[in-house]
């Protein structure tokens, strides 16, 4: 873990912009002038004309008392500044631990945390309020009925950014994992950070630690920008996905560290029939310089909820150590929709379980109304340029579905060193594609011949167009 930690702490140097002293925040208007001396810097789509601290509104940052109401004050006050020409505003929380049941931002907004700031999740679950399930998922994922509220939350918002000089933002999700393997939760657990129906939320140069359940969760949304963001939880925590992006499209995440009890990115789109009805796909998503610690799950997952459909997945430049596969496909008959044009390179891996896994069989259903004849379809997928050491398993496990076999598949200059000499080591059923420069030799489904290189796409995503100011708090 020494090793983790350097270079957790390696990215925080490279992607928090300038460390600052703090200057004392009180209520005031400026611009964006140029930055002076001993000022905090961040970079946005839009800077804010209004800037407001946290303790203007009656918070204490000693740990134990309760700011649910100064966050929820502080927000109301300032989204007067969210309409078209209020310059919007920013909510600045200085040093100290902010105790805080959920609250929600508002548009043309920055949450700010100082370096020593720390926002804590209330262990008091009457603070946490029962809000709707998702449409594209008709029921919440532990549970069957509601969910709780993310910890920060929003909806139909536009021009977000949640920020800081890598303040930390603590679930305290122990309580949560314990009541959730005793099943003594009547709902489903919130999530740290959910934005709902919004267009273009940047999140960066935060710590998000001990998540109750997923950490990240942008769902229907479009322009989401995750940078330089650490995640860290126990290896064995329940279902604390770092980035989860859910029917949404046009999303960049980079440059970020992440220590997971699950998935360190999952991209969905909606379950079964509710994704089905919903119809929102995830699209136009890239995914780089992500590095991933996560033994029991994926370092980039497709699904299992992907029933809205998921197209043009792109990373590159991915480290992981210790996790269970680098790529997992899941789905299953009754998702319906596709898992299409995923392309990965440049992958650098070690201590893996699998290097790629594909699962037409994943069995999770919301309930018994979905469709048996939703056939998923799953096809142009490409992985090369990885190497992976100690491979304790397989190289692959790629099982695709009768009668629908996952096609189009493309593995080029890969090296899976096995720790362990093994008679079979790919599987493969149920899928159809090319291998060129592949060691060990891929199974016979692979074996087709191409010219040795996978497609990857040469043009540049409108998400990486992004104008991002840098501006001062």
């Amino acid at each position: 873990m020494r090793a983790f930690n350097l270079l957790a702490q390696l990215l925080r140097s490279v992607c928090v912009l300038l460390l600052a002293s703090s200057a004392t925040v009180a209520a005031r208007r400026h611009g964006p002038a140029a930055p002076i001396a001993g000022q905090s810097m961040y970079l946005a789509p839009s800077c804010r004309a209004h800037t407001a601290s946290l303790t203007d509104f009656g918070g204490v940052g000693d740990g134990t008392t309760s700011n649910t109401a100064a966050f929820k004050s502080a927000v109301d006050h300032l989204s007067q500044y969210s309409g078209e020409g209020g310059g919007g505003a920013m909510l600045y929380v200085p040093a100290g631990k902010w105790l805080t049941g959920p609250f929600n931002l508002t548009s043309h907004f920055t949450l700010f945390l100082h370096s020593d700031a720390v926002i804590l999740g209330s262990q008091d679950m009457a603070e946490w309020p029962i809000i709707d399930p998702l449409p594209s998922y008709g029921r919440g994922r532990d549970k069957a009925g509601g969910r709780y509220a993310s910890l920060i939350g929003g909806s139909n918002l536009t021009d977000v950014v949640i920020t800081g000089a890598n303040g930390t933002i603590d679930g305290q999700g122990a309580m949560w994992w314990s009541k959730f393997h005793s099943n003594k939760l009547k709902y489903t657990r919130g999530y740290l950070i959910e934005v709902m129906h919004s267009d273009t939320v940047v999140i960066s140069n935060v710590t998000l630690v001990n998540s109750p359940a997923w950490n990240i969760h942008p769902v229907y949304s479009s322009n989401i920008v995750v940078q330089g963001v650490t995640i860290l939880a126990p290896t064995h925590s329940p279902n604390t996905d770092g980035i989860n992006p859910d029917s949404c499209s046009h999303v960049r995440i980079e440059d970020c560290y992440i220590v997971s009890g699950d998935d360190c990115v999952a991209i969905k789109s909606g379950w079964d029939e509710y994704g089905i009805a919903y119809g929102m796909p995830s699209q136009h998503i890239v995914v780089r310089r992500l590095t991933c610690v996560s033994p029991t799950s994926a370092v980039i997952a497709l699904g299992s909820e992907m029933s809205g459909g998921i197209s043009d997945v792109r990373a590159e430049d991915i480290t992981a150590v210790n996790s269970e596969s680098a790529v997992r496909i899941k789905t299953a008959v009754g998702r319906g929709a596709y898992v299409r044009d995923v392309f990965v390179r440049g992958m650098s891996l070690d201590t893996m379980k699998w290097v790629f896994w594909m699962t037409g069989n994943y069995k999770s259903h919301p309930d018994d109304g979905y469709d048996p004849n939703a056939i998923p379809v799953v096809e142009n997928i490409s992985y090369q340029d990885v190497v992976a050491t100690g491979v304790y398993k397989e190289a692959a496990r790629l099982e695709g579905i009768q009668g629908a076999p996952f096609r189009g598949i493309c593995i080029a200059n890969v090296t899976a060193a096995l720790s362990k000499s093994r008679k079979y080591p790919w599987t493969c059923t149920d899928i159809e594609g090319v291998s060129s420069a592949v060691t060990p030799a891929p199974c016979q489904p692979l074996q087709g011949a191409h010219d040795g290189a996978c497609p990857f796409p040469t043009d540049t995503l409108p998400i990486d167009q992004l104008v991002m100011q840098q501006c001062a708090i």
